[in-house]
């Protein structure tokens, strides 16, 4: 992850010692909707450094409905934050509503959050529209002296969503999910590695890369791997990073054929 500021990690070591007994007292009382909202917006100023009168917009209005609260940065929409109340346990289908809001304002990214927990989602546009858990963060549990809980909340602090840490974090969780190595299993290159080294291990026996790639499909990676739109995508991105490579490959080599004709035509006229 990215590296915290000094002073915004110690302001987050701070206040996760303030509201900790803030939101331990709220679900004692049993709270309700609007006082966890209240205790929301007073986190997302304190904890998470948005100004909450310029930044965090109260019952976001979207085709007639309105969402629990919103954050914007110099104007643009950021994300819409659902929040139940403090002692309702979350459930995904609570964040649901929210993502089709965000899905319908082309935002990516939707908090579900009863001040306890602090769940973000990011919006996936396909049909039908989805949706993926990021970050899950149960605050009564942080430990202000940890760097690793600092660094999740850092996640969504307005001077991470500055920096883009979320999306970044978001990559590097995508990059090593089931569905990109069980995909990159897949391709061609790691194959002939296979391929290599089993050789290596039976020298005397035939072995071909389309022979290891159904054994894997087959009898290694599990279905769930391999099937539905999450390993689908995850099956084109490599597709268009290899092509990328390629493309970029045979441009260095077309620079480079230009490039030495001229210089053979200067030594000869020289």
């Amino acid at each position: 992850m990215a590296n915290i500021p000094k002073r915004v990690a110690e302001r987050l070591a701070a206040t996760i010692k303030r509201f900790q007994p803030v939101l331990a007292d709220a679900r004692k009382r049993d709270v309700g909707e609007a006082d966890t909202v209240t205790i929301i917006k007073d986190m997302l100023a304190d904890v998470f450094g948005y100004d909450k009168y310029a930044e965090v917009t109260s019952e976001y209005a979207i085709r007639g409905t309105y969402c629990d609260l919103a954050t914007r940065i110099d104007g643009i929409l950021q994300a819409l934050i659902e929040v139940k109340a403090i002692g309702l346990d979350l459930k995904d289908a609570h964040v649901k509503q929210a993502v089709d809001y965000a899905a319908n304002q082309g935002a990516e990214w939707v908090l579900l959050t009863n001040g306890l927990r602090w769940r973000v989602y990011r919006v996936v546009f396909a049909k039908p529209i989805d949706h993926e858990l990021v970050v899950d963060i149960d605050f009564c549990a942080l430990n202000p002296r940890s760097d690793a809980d600092l660094e999740l909340l850092y996640l969504w602090c307005k001077e991470g969503w500055v920096r883009s840490v979320l999306g970044e974090y978001h990559n590097q969780r995508q990059a090593l999910s089931r569905f990109f190595v069980g995909a990159m299993l897949q391709t061609d290159p790691v194959l002939e590695v296979v391929r290599r080294e089993l050789r290596r291990v039976s020298p005397d026996v035939r072995i071909d890369v389309e022979q290891i790639r159904a054994v894997l499909v087959d009898e290694v990676i599990k279905r769930e791997v391999l099937d539905g739109e999450k390993a689908d995508e995850a099956r084109k991105k490599i597709a268009r990073s290899a092509a990328k490579a390629l493309r970029a490959a045979a441009q260095r080599k077309d620079e480079k054929a230009a490039i030495e004709p001229a210089e053979t035509g200067e030594s000869i006229s020289e």
